[in-house]
């Protein structure tokens, strides 16, 4: 799991800066005093022996203490050739403090050392600020890495042990008691508990969890308690799965983040130009050396490309942490920004559109005195000793309606047609329908089935008692995702293995624009490469592993599971719910993490378009100039909006 050395580093950048601005602000209250351009502002005057040299002493202070991490910062990017925002930054402190100081000692024409220590005061502001919006971009990252419990409750013979979590191996058993956070990945070994999993999955209901369940570290237990055999080491759980993929997503660069850093590597080239040929053209013209300084160290601020360079990457950070805390795990960024020119989605039925278990849709019973319950309840009793899909969702009901069970005699499976037992002195019958043709029994009267359920007729001593309908049922949430896209002209394709009939009813029942069915798993890359044949931008969504060729082929492939297929290699982004909602979620905020970007690098850039004359001087004559200080202002605002409008961006739910 990602350490917390990088966090730690980033809070003592944080507490740095701020020292340095209440030290710095406290040098400067005088040297602005003592300043005769302040004092005319003020309408007063004071003068002193020796005053020039306190100054000087003050404002050296100033110019090494605040200034040192823009020197460095200099001295790094010269070394680097990589001039950028410290270059620049350095540069204008460096010239006003060496030409304010050769004025103290003779040279004629007014010093900048209030401008100087002004400029250094807002820039230590400006970088103060700064660290704060990205330290809270990546709260929700930090969140996630203190969600892991630092000890669990090892479980040896039957003895409990106090060890730390990272010390958990495969196979191992832990116990996980109430109110507590579960230390690590695994299945339940015995008991039940609801958990709570709403910072790891973006499932704000709490999640029932009994044995034979699988449970994510990090979350968070309710009142029951339960045992768990661990899946695997820290290092490889769910949690520290997300907690990477977050953090070198955050760190990864997208088309857009390369272009804002190649403009302010150029804006770093045009404020040097700039500013020295400000310099020029005010001392060729006759104006005072101290005038054609100003204009320069002006210029080297207000174009300093500071807001450019944060335009993108706090978008960046707020983006990538809030899509982890709803579930959605971006590993190509440039993938997630590309979100907003999909033309064509393709689903996977089962899991994605469907919730990949078969469920009863429907339970008749045809006997008097037979009811629903009754109906289940036989057929449970013989389908509690198999592991078919069909066995398993009566199972599920049986449950849900709290049925009793009970135990069989005579236990018999008849191939292909169902299975057959004694229940109680009865001889019951589970079947197909084909049991029926066979057997020459009237189908019933007002007999349906949708296209997509599979029915079994449950017959007690030769008398047909009833049936029951079993689907694969459609999310809720489905029609919904579809209906979503629709509105935002975004074609749903359903792409399946399943026959045409199925196919058909899922694709009509959810108003989707098309269905392709009975594709092979190898067969579905030619699909995706048909629609980009045809001009369609195409996001596929598949479980990551069967489906990794089309994923790998679709512009965008968008893997959905459950946390054991987090580490999807094909896929560049990642569902951590196999939810369709999330899938129009992702696109949705794709966009609107993309406006914000291009939102704050027009701002960042376009602010320089006016900034940048007027601190030259083009209006001078006209009696419009800015001062270095109030270009500093200027520049530490725009870098301000820049962090509140990244801070602005949402997702909904």
């Amino acid at each position: 799991m990602m350490g917390m050395n990088g966090h730690d580093h980033h809070l003592m950048m944080i507490a740095d800066f701020r020292k340095r601005f209440y030290v710095v602000l406290g040098f400067t209250a005088p040297i602005m005093l003592l300043s005769p351009m302040i004092q005319g502002f003020l309408g007063v005057h004071w003068s002193f022996p020796g005053a020039g040299y306190i100054v000087f002493a003050l404002s050296t202070a100033v110019y090494f203490f605040g200034g040192w991490p823009f020197l460095k910062g200099l001295v790094d990017e010269v070394k680097a050739r990589t001039p950028g925002m410290m270059c620049l930054i350095g540069l204008a402190i460096t010239v006003a403090y060496v030409y304010s100081a050769a004025i103290v000692f003779g040279l004629k024409g007014e010093d900048f050392f209030w401008e100087m220590s002004t400029l250094i005061l807002i820039m230590l502001l400006g970088h103060w600020i700064e660290m704060k919006s990205v330290a809270g971009a990546s709260e929700d990252l930090n969140l996630l890495v203190q969600l892991m419990p630092a000890e669990a409750h090892l479980v040896v013979e039957d003895k409990i042990q106090e060890v730390r979590t990272d010390s958990l191996k495969e196979k191992d058993t832990i116990l996980v008691k109430p109110g507590e956070k579960v230390a690590a990945d695994g299945v339940i070994l015995d008991g039940e508990s609801y958990l709570n999993e709403s910072l790891l999955t973006g499932e704000s209901k709490p999640v029932k969890k009994a044995k034979g369940d699988k449970v994510i570290a990090g979350s968070v237990n309710g009142n029951g308690s339960f045992r768990v055999t661990v899946s695997h080491g820290a290092k490889d759980s769910y949690l520290a799965q997300v907690v990477k993929l977050v953090d070198d997503a955050q760190k990864s660069k997208s088309k857009t983040q390369l272009l804002a850093d190649t403009a302010a590597k150029w804006l770093t080239v045009v404020a040097i130009l700039a500013g020295l040929s400000a310099f020029l053209y005010w001392d060729l013209s006759g104006y005072p050396l101290s005038f054609a300084m100003a204009r320069m160290v002006t210029v080297m601020v207000i174009c300093c490309p500071h807001a450019l360079g944060l335009a993108v990457p706090l978008v960046v950070a707020r983006s990538t942490a809030l899509s982890a805390k709803h579930g959605l795990l971006i590993k190509n960024r440039t993938a997630f920004e590309n979100s907003r020119k999909i033309t064509v989605v393709v689903f996977d039925k089962t899991g994605t559109l469907t919730v990949g278990k078969f469920g009863v849709s429907k339970v008749v019973p045809l006997l008097n005195g037979m009811d629903a319950k009754e109906l289940i309840r036989l057929a449970a009793s013989l389908e509690q000793r198999s592991e078919h899909p069909i066995a398993t969702g009566i199972m599920q009901k049986a449950k849900e309606l709290s049925v009793v069970v009970p135990a069989v005699e005579d236990f018999a499976a008849m191939t292909g047609e169902g299975v057959q037992a004694t229940v109680k002195g009865k001889k019951v019958l589970v079947v197909s329908p084909g049991y029926l043709k066979d057997n020459k029994l009237a189908v019933p009267i007002g007999f349906s089935a949708g296209d997509a359920e599979t029915v079994v007729f449950v017959i007690v001593e030769g008398a047909l008692a009833g049936y029951i309908a079993l689907s694969d049922k459609i999310r809720p949430e489905s029609a919904a995702a579809v209906k979503t896209l629709k509105e935002n002209h975004i074609r749903s394709i359903l792409l399946t293995g399943d026959n045409s009939k199925v196919a058909k009813s899922v694709s009509d029942t959810l108003g989707m624009d098309s269905f392709i069915a009975e594709v092979l798993p190898q067969q579905k890359l030619e699909k995706i490469r048909e629609l980009q044949g045809k001009g369609e931008f195409v996001a596929m969504t598949g479980d990551g592993v069967n489906d990794a060729p089309a994923l790998a082929q679709a512009d965008i492939g968008i893997a959905v599971g459950s946390g054991s297929k987090v580490a999807a290699e094909t896929a560049g982004i990642v569902l951590v719910n196999s939810n369709p909602k999330d899938v129009v979620s992702l696109i949705l905020f794709g966009k609107a993490t993309y406006r914000k970007m291009i939102q704050n690098l027009i701002w960042a850039t376009g602010y320089n378009v006016i900034a940048l004359p007027l601190a030259a001087g083009v209006l001078y004559k006209q009696g419009i100039l800015l001062s270095p200080a109030a270009g500093a202002g200027l520049m530490t605002l725009s870098t301000i909006v820049v962090a509140i409008n990244a801070g602005l961006l949402k997702m909904k739910g």
